[in-house]
């Protein structure tokens, strides 16, 4: 029996609420499945079980508040037999529908078919003027899920409570509380370099010639790309400092910076980035975008970050410096892409470029390697066509 504790998403999260149970007791699940989802100031997350087996029951009620490694439910083996019946649910994910006997021992008629929806997605559907009745359920049983009420919103570009959570004060605290306890603990040291994007900006010109604009890969997937590649060279920034010894990652799961609008920011990893060509990086990024800013993210996108990359676009700020998120040893920043004059084959004319910044952790490295990083991201930039 394996015991599914409230997942750590951050090292700013000290606790949860439980608002909904994807999955009911007596259901098999495997590794990767969301089961719950938690609300947090980052928003609501759908966390997610890490074996293969049956939920056995549930510990915690939905709407329960609980902090980080608090029992939220039983898990039995893998193929075991669950260990309670699937009539004897908890009151949480009992449905709604079974109709009670009354005094002559016969079932009540319903006065109305009741649909089915878990309290989040009820909730959340109430506040952004959906109809339940116009959903199709993707939950146990068929049952309306807050995911189902997500998915309609961001398709019918309504914004959701989630993407300003009712206390937008409390992401702001939560990020102040996780950077001071960075530059507290953490030795950083900057570097940046400047870039040239020529053949980056031809290579996707040609690349994008024949594409609808909704299938264009930009400028923002070379440089996770890039990134990533350089991490596997180097792979004193890839990973995380724990009990004061660091661990480099296996995999590079680059934490993509995203602007929650009035709240603040969030990181949520691209996982396997050094294998995913541009096409599937522009995808994942799309998709994480849009969920971040509906508010819907998965446990594990925010749980194992390796290394953060943060990219200004098109806001005109040259150099962004970044502060690491504990307990990463290392953020690369981008910063708005500029024409100025460059010296190519001793011949002065207009270029495009790009200001590329690192802070590196020096309990781990130090300017020399630093230094060698950000050379192998501008290598890489520089023949895009093998990225």
């Amino acid at each position: 029996m394996a015991r599914f504790l409230m997942p750590s998403l951050g090292a700013d999260m000290e606790a949860g609420t439980l608002i909904e149970w994807m999955v009911e007791p007596g259901r098999t699940v495997r590794r990767g499945d969301a089961i719950a989802v938690v609300e947090t100031d980052k928003g609501a997350i759908e966390i997610q079980v890490f074996e293969d087996g049956v939920l056995e029951r549930t510990l915690v009620d939905i709407g329960a508040t609980v902090p980080v490694g608090t029992p939220l439910a039983e898990i039995g083996v893998a193929g075991g037999a669950p260990t309670i019946p699937l009539a004897a649910r908890t009151p949480a994910s009992r449905p709604a529908e079974s109709a009670a006997p009354v005094g002559n021992g016969r079932p009540a008629e319903p006065q109305r078919a009741r649909i089915q929806a878990s309290p989040a997605a009820r909730r959340l559907a109430e506040k952004i003027g959906i109809d339940l009745e116009k959903l199709s359920g993707s939950g146990p049983g068929g049952a309306i899920v807050l995911a189902d009420v997500v998915d309609r919103s961001v398709a019918a570009e309504a914004p959701t409570p989630f993407a300003a959570p009712s206390a937008p004060g409390g992401m702001r605290e939560a990020i102040a509380a996780a950077m001071s306890r960075a530059k507290r603990e953490i030795p950083h040291y900057y570097l940046a370099h400047t870039i040239e994007l020529t053949a980056a900006d031809a290579w996707l010109d040609h690349h994008n010639a024949a594409r609808d604009p909704a299938e264009r890969v930009l400028l923002g997937a070379l440089f996770i790309k890039a990134v990533a590649l350089a991490a596997q060279q180097y792979p004193e920034f890839n990973g995380h400092f724990v009990d004061g010894r660091f661990t480099p990652a296996p995999a590079v799961h680059a934490g993509l910076a995203i602007n929650i609008r009035g709240v603040g920011l969030v990181a949520p990893a691209i996982h396997d980035a050094e294998q995913l060509d541009v096409d599937a990086l522009m995808a994942a990024t799309r998709d994480l975008v849009t969920r971040v800013r509906a508010g819907r993210f998965r446990s594990s996108e925010l749980a194992d970050p390796t290394i953060t990359v943060s990219s200004l676009g098109e806001r005109g700020v040259e150099i962004v410096y970044g502060v690491i998120y504990p307990p990463q040893v290392a953020i690369v920043g981008f910063g708005t892409p500029v024409t100025r004059a460059w010296v190519t084959d001793g011949m002065v004319g207009p270029r495009r470029t790009v200001s590329v910044s690192l802070a590196g952790d020096h309990r781990v490295s130090d300017g020399h390697r630093g230094a060698l990083f950000l050379g192998a991201i501008a290598r890489h930039l520089l023949e895009p066509e093998r990225l």
